[in-house]
C-alpha cells in the first residue's frame, strides 16, 4: 500500500509526555512513547507475547512495559526483560514491531513503511514574519481525500460558510490556474469576494488565493485580502490541512496556521479556524459516497471544480486507494 510509505501526523508533539499515547493510523493502532532520553518512539500497539496493548502499559526507567505481565521494551523495540524469568536474555525475536517517527511542526510524524518521500511541505514555516500555532485535532466520518478536496473548493463558500467567507451575492467563481507538480498541483489566481476573511478584517473584500496539494493527504492555501479591509496593515497568512487517515472512511485533522499576528491569544486564533472548519465538517460527514470517487464519471463536474479534478487524477496517477473508490 502507496499510502504506508508516506509521513502521516498521528498526534500534537506536546501530547505525547510520560504516559504512553494511543493513536490509529491506516487502520493500524499504534503507540507513541518517550525514552529516557525523551526521545519519540513509535510501535505497534500490541505486545508480541499475547498481543496486550502496550498503551495501557506503563513507561519505566525509559523503556515501555506491557501492562499485562510487564515485559519491557527498549527504544529499539527490543525486550530486555521478562519479570516471570529474571534470569532470561531474550533473544532477538523478542521485539515490539517499531515504526519509523518524528516530530515537526509541533506534530508527531509516522510512516508503517519506509519510503523515500519527505514530510509535506509549508512554505511559510521558515518565514520569521509569521506566527505558527495549530489547531485541532478534530475527528471526522469522512475520508481523507474528501476533506482535502474541500479544501481546495471555493464555490461553497456563500452556502457553507455565508457571512464569513462568502455571501450568496456573490457566488462566481473566475477562471484560475490549475498546475500539476510533483506533489499534486498548485491553484493560482484563485479569488473570492469574503465578507469576513479573517480574524482582522475591518470591511468585506476580494481575497485572492493560492492553492497547493503537497501530498495525497496534505494540502496549502496562502490567502491575501485586499489592501485596506484589515486592521493588521499587510495582513496574510497561509494555512496548511493535515490529515490523518484513520480509516478509509474517517480521519483526523490538524491545521497549521501562519498568521501576520503576533499579539492575540492562541485561542482567538484557534477560534476562527475552529468556526469554518466546523462549519464545513457536518457538510463533508454527510457526503456519499464517504469515499472520494476517482473516476471523474461518477459525479458532475464544472470548470468551477477544475482544482479538485486535477486532485482526483493526481491521486490516480499516484495510485493512492486509502479513502477512495
Amino acid at each position: 500500500m502507496m499510502e504506508a510509505t508516506l509521513w502521516h501526523p498521528v498526534a500534537l508533539s506536546n501530547d505525547v509526555a510520560q504516559a504512553p499515547v494511543p493513536v490509529r493510523l491506516l487502520q493500524r493502532d499504534v503507540v507513541l512513547w518517550r525514552d529516557g532520553t525523551g526521545a519519540l518512539q513509535a510501535f505497534a500497539d500490541q505486545c508480541p507475547h499475547r498481543g496486550a496493548r502496550l498503551s495501557l502499559g506503563r513507561v519505566h526507567d525509559g523503556k515501555l512495559e506491557c501492562p499485562y505481565h510487564g515485559w519491557q521494551f527498549a527504544a529499539s523495540g527490543q525486550c530486555v526483560h521478562v519479570p516471570a524469568l529474571p534470569t532470561f536474555t531474550p533473544s532477538a525475536a523478542h521485539c515490539a514491531h517499531r515504526f519509523e517517527a518524528c516530530e515537526a511542526q509541533g506534530l508527531v510524524w509516522v510512516r508503517l513503511e519506509a519510503g523515500t518521500a519527505g514530510l509535506p511541505a509549508f512554505e511559510a514555516e521558515s518565514d520569521a514574519r509569521l506566527r505558527k500555532l495549530n489547531c485541532g485535532p478534530y475527528d471526522v466520518a469522512a475520508s481523507a481525500p474528501r476533506i482535502i478536496e474541500n479544501f481546495l473548493d471555493m464555490s461553497h463558500f456563500g452556502f457553507v460558510h455565508e457571512g464569513w467567507l462568502g455571501t450568496r451575492a456573490a457566488t462566481a467563481i473566475d477562471d484560475y490556474r490549475v498546475e500539476p507538480t510533483p506533489t499534486g498541483l498548485r491553484a493560482t489566481g484563485c479569488k473570492a469576494w469574503q465578507p469576513q476573511s479573517n480574524l482582522h478584517s475591518t470591511a468585506p473584500a476580494q481575497v485572492e488565493y493560492t492553492y497547493e496539494v503537497t501530498g495525497p493527504y496534505t494540502a496549502v492555501l496562502t490567502k491575501v485580502p485586499e489592501e485596506g479591509s484589515t486592521a493588521v496593515q499587510g495582513w496574510r497568512e497561509s494555512i496548511a490541512l493535515y490529515v490523518c487517515p484513520l480509516t478509509p472512511e474517517s480521519s483526523r485533522v490538524w491545521f497549521r496556521l501562519a498568521v501576520a499576528d503576533f499579539d492575540s491569544p492562541d485561542a482567538k486564533l484557534q477560534a476562527f479556524q475552529h468556526t469554518i472548519f466546523t462549519q464545513d465538517q457536518p457538510v463533508l460527514e454527510s457526503q456519499n459516497p464517504k469515499r472520494l470517487p476517482l473516476d471523474l464519471r461518477a459525479e458532475l463536474h464544472t470548470a468551477a471544480d477544475k482544482a479538485s479534478s486535477a486532485y482526483r487524477r493526481f491521486l490516480k496517477a499516484s495510485g493512492t486507494t486509502f479513502g477512495v473508490c
